[in-house]
């Protein structure tokens, strides 16, 4: 059968949220469009109501992902790795057109993607030997501090680095036993909103990502104010903006991790993301717990374990 009259079926893009894929609450969608100002989609513009809603379910789903062994969230990422590479070409098309890449620069973007996640994916066990060990203490005692998850973490992905600066936030949040609610960049969203159909497809479980879509500042007030989020990754702000979520997230004392310093034009994204990341996100949303226990005494020597 010839396919000269076939209409094509265009992609409809939605949020993610608690493993689910709803269209904003409020019914709003606005267009995308590529660097040359042509239109690719129209993308859901998230309320308030969609940002509260994505906060619980992040927080149903931090239990089981934070009482999860290190070593099997290492599995899942790297399941997402997997599943990234199964639909590499999709991703190619797309971040070539949100940021205006040829398709071999696209293509090395979204094989340094997928490689990010290979990355974390092998620290989940291991960053525990960084951020925690044994204290010594003046005393028969054992003084042990080792890290935990500071809980539901706030995400504001880059502006300009559509995936490899999304991963690069999103894969050590949850590498250490958080759970997420993003941001997607606000000009160039559909990678964000694709990756969390990878996450649907992959181990991940439903509420650990969840991803928005619109206006940056009008989905972050809520998220920086909001008493049930514990953490808020500001990268993806501009100044102004940054001070501000600040301020509101100072009201149930957030963990902040500051913007880096922005472009000579204003606006963020100054950071390397295709250098390699090192360990400072993975330890940026931890806790420090330290357990003291007493030691025994051995036989008559005194001797001590």
């Amino acid at each position: 059968m010839s396919d000269n009259n076939r209409l094509g079926v265009f992609k409809t893009y939605k949020l993610y949220v608690g493993g689910k894929f709803p269209r904003s609450e409020s019914g709003r969608v606005y267009e995308v469009t590529d660097s040359k100002g042509q239109w690719l989609a129209n993308a859901p513009k998230s309320s308030r109501k969609d940002a509260r809603d994505a906060v619980v379910a992040a927080r149903k789903a931090f239990g089981g992902w934070s009482g999860a062994t290190a070593y099997n969230r290492g599995q899942v990422l790297y399941r997402v790795a997997e599943m990234l590479e199964g639909r590499k070409d999709q991703f190619v098309r797309e971040v070539a057109a949100s940021e205006g890449l040829s398709k071999s620069k696209a293509a090395a973007v979204v094989d340094a993607a997928i490689d990010r996640w290979v990355w974390y994916a092998g620290w989940t066990d291991k960053i525990g030997q960084i951020a925690g060990g044994a204290n010594p203490v003046a005393g028969p005692f054992f003084n042990l501090s080792t890290p935990e998850p500071t809980g539901v973490v706030a995400v504001l992905a880059p502006q300009k680095s559509s995936l490899l600066g999304l991963v690069s936030v999103i894969a050590p949040v949850i590498a250490t036993g958080n759970t997420a609610v993003v941001i997607a960049s606000a000009d160039a969203p559909l990678p964000a909103l694709s990756l969390g159909e990878v996450l649907a497809t992959s181990d991940v479980p439903g509420g650990v990502v969840n991803i928005l879509s619109g206006a940056t500042a009008e989905i972050a007030a809520p998220l920086a104010a909001h008493q049930d989020v514990n953490a808020i990754d500001l990268t993806g702000a501009d100044a102004a903006l940054a001070k501000e979520l600040e301020i509101a997230a100072a009201d149930n004392l957030k963990r902040v991790l500051r913007p880096q310093p922005v472009d000579a034009d204003g606006a963020p994204d100054s950071e390397d993301w295709p250098a390699s990341p090192g360990t400072h996100r993975l330890t940026a949303f931890l806790e420090t717990k330290t357990v003291w226990h007493p030691t025994g005494a051995l036989g008559a020597s005194g001797s001590s374990y």
